[in-house]
């Protein structure tokens, strides 16, 4: 049987193919620290646990649920204000998904037909880039550049490719390149898609990792943002809920409502204890937000400081669950570094260029393992590789 036309535009993940090459180094013998996939390791706070056990044990819960729950848009709602003082209607400014990726997906099916141009950042979270070829869409890339401190340049897109495009992703605390943006940069964006008439989608999931005091910004903050776009939030990274599957779409009613209707023909809602789960999540102590946090932040410190000593010099985000970091001296290629580094060290990182051709020369590192763990990489990387400064 012959596969669709549009299968020939995908290659396999990356992460499956790390997987399989992590897998031949433990059949050696080995013991793999895995900082490639960005899912957290941490579990959910107890009343997290605690909503979601008391709620799978009622037999009524069990049912489609077809949309989120009234109480579990008031919660998101409320979050949003009291977070961002962000303003959301309950009632058609919110659109439950399961997980943030389900929404990231599924949008350009209501917005791009085949052969409309996407504005998909460069390097990117592979999700952007594959829900417009599924669309049948064409990318043109935004480069994300160090001189530019990773932030599109609207001002190189030219004129008649901005007029032809119709959806541009945003991504700030961005994945994999671990930057944050600021109000102006926000404001140029709506700027742009004003002019040329562009939905932006801003993708906030890692909104709530941030380190040293810094405070990142919804996109919606800024005057102008809603009639332009939409942002996704997730409570994978927040709250460690991302097995559970649940996140957000908020902003225009309007772009939410097409995005409920490609859902309403595809899936039948989120199992309802884990929308319980949500709620108590978004309402209940917040103590462990902060936590999780500060967790990360000594998990940054250590992977960062340590490789530094060594000659290895990897900049500090501000936020995200990430390091972008530059090859080290000597290596050109991130794909053969990331090899080489996993059969002299047994640690798994992702090469850069698996988010874009612009991700060439770095390699994306999780900081998804315990301090002590981390603490081992180091001196695993300070056995087998001698940086120069």
């Amino acid at each position: 049987m012959n596969m669709s036309k549009r299968m020939t535009r995908f290659a396999s993940g990356i992460f499956n193919e790390m997987e399989a090459r992590k897998q031949a180094v433990e059949a050696r013998g080995l013991k793999v620290i895995d900082l490639g996939v960005g899912s957290p390791d941490l579990p959910p706070a107890p009343h997290i646990i605690e909503a979601l056990h008391d709620s799978v044990k009622n037999p009524a819960h069990y049912r489609y649920t077809l949309t989120g729950t009234r109480r579990l848009h008031e919660a998101l709602a409320g979050w949003y204000k009291r977070r961002f003082n962000v303003d959301l209607n309950p009632d058609n400014e919110v659109l439950v998904l399961m997980g943030s990726q389900d929404g990231l997906a599924h949008l350009a099916m209501a917005y791009v037909d085949p052969g409309d141009i996407a504005l998909v950042p460069d390097p990117g979270y592979p999700i952007y880039s594959f829900s417009i070829l599924m669309a049948g869409g064409e990318i043109y890339p935004l480069p994300l550049l160090a001189e530019n401190r990773f932030l599109p340049d609207f001002s190189k897109i030219p004129a008649e490719i901005a007029a032809k495009a119709k959806l541009m992703w945003l991504n700030y605390p961005n994945n994999p390149v671990a930057v944050s943006a600021d109000r102006e940069f926000f404001e140029r964006a709506i700027h742009f898609a004003r002019k040329y008439n562009i939905l932006i989608c801003h993708d906030v999931a890692y909104a709530e990792l941030a380190y040293d005091g810094f405070k990142p910004m919804s996109f919606l903050e800024v005057p102008g943002a809603r009639e332009v776009g939409i942002e996704f939030y997730s409570l994978s990274k927040t709250y460690n809920m991302a097995g559970c599957r649940i996140g957000f779409a908020v902003g225009n009613s309007d772009v939410l409502a097409n995005l409920a209707m490609i859902k309403s023909n595809i899936d039948y809602g989120v199992f309802l204890p884990v929308q319980e789960a949500g709620i108590a999540a978004l309402t209940g102590p917040q103590d462990c937000v902060a936590s999780n946090a500060r967790a990360y932040q000594r998990r940054r410190d250590v992977l960062v400081d340590g490789l530094a000593e060594l000659g290895w010099r990897i900049p500090k985000p501000n936020a995200s669950m990430f390091l972008w970091a530059p090859l080290p001296s000597g290596y050109t290629s991130s794909t053969r570094f990331v090899a080489d580094f996993l059969e002299k060290t047994g640690i798994v990182v992702i090469p850069g260029v698996a988010f874009g051709s612009r991700g060439e020369g770095y390699v994306r590192i999780a900081l998804v393992q315990d301090e002590s763990i981390l603490a081992e990489a180091v001196e695993r990387v300070r056995q087998c590789f001698s940086f120069n400064p």
